[in-house]
């Protein structure tokens, strides 16, 4: 394991049983896939991507980090799950694009390259980590002044307790049981609170709408179950 204290590894080990069948976009991993285009497309309508230096945290298996790449980021993207950056190196050959993958916690990125990064991505992680503040403050660390954070996540509300764990992994069966767990989803509202304390102002916040049955995914203004946000660190 990592120097990192901020690392659950019972979190880590879930995550990393998916890694074989994580590019199957009918496999457990099915919801990254139908997701995936709207949080990419977010990102580009709000963030120039080409030429810009983008890190992907908590990256998975890697199908945000093609998608920031094909719209021309130069993508930094770090996981601790060695098996999922394995899957991620190796579908490069099939994506012929270019991805930096590093088994590498958000800390020891922001350690390692400090204020350098145009943009940080960092999709449905803050809810599986122990001290979600600490990973704001690495978030934050890792970007440039005037750099633009993009994160999603759940809120902690009795939809989101019936979307997320009881239909996804208990009726439909889409994500495997245990995958979250209520009490570290985050309202909006806490969520802002970190984001000020680390210098990085909120600029937007819009609900991720999500029909497993059509697998049809779209922004909408309902932040009740899952929420993506950009925010602006201080120049």
């Amino acid at each position: 394991m990592q120097n990192n204290t901020n690392v659950s590894a019972e979190e880590i080990a879930r995550f990393e049983k998916l890694a074989a069948r994580w590019w199957d976009p009918d496999g457990e991993s099915r919801p990254l896939h139908d997701l995936n285009p709207v949080r990419s497309a977010y990102v580009a309508g709000r963030a120039n991507l080409r030429g810009a230096k983008v890190a992907d945290v908590g990256c998975g298996g890697g199908l945000l980090s093609e998608a920031l790449a094909r719209a021309g980021a130069n993508v930094t993207a770090v996981d601790l799950g060695e098996k999922l950056i394995q899957i991620a190196k190796l579908h490069l050959f099939e994506s012929n694009l270019q991805v930096d993958y590093r088994v590498q916690s958000s800390t020891e990125l922001a350690e390692a390259e400090p204020a350098s990064f145009d943009v940080v991505c960092c999709m449905e992680l803050i809810e599986h980590v122990p001290d979600p503040a600490e990973l704001v403050r690495d978030l934050s660390a890792m970007l440039k002044p005037g750099g633009q954070l993009f994160l999603s996540t759940l809120n902690r509300t009795p939809a989101a307790f019936g979307a997320a764990i009881v239909g996804a992994e208990y009726l439909m069966r889409l994500l495997p049981r245990g995958t979250h767990h209520y009490a570290q989803f985050l309202k909006p509202s806490e969520v802002a609170t970190m984001l000020r304390r680390f210098d990085l102002e909120l600029e937007d916040i819009k609900g991720l709408a999500y029909n497993p049955l059509t697998r049809n995914a779209s922004l909408s203004s309902n932040t009740a179950v899952n929420y993506m946000l950009a925010a602006r660190k201080a120049a």
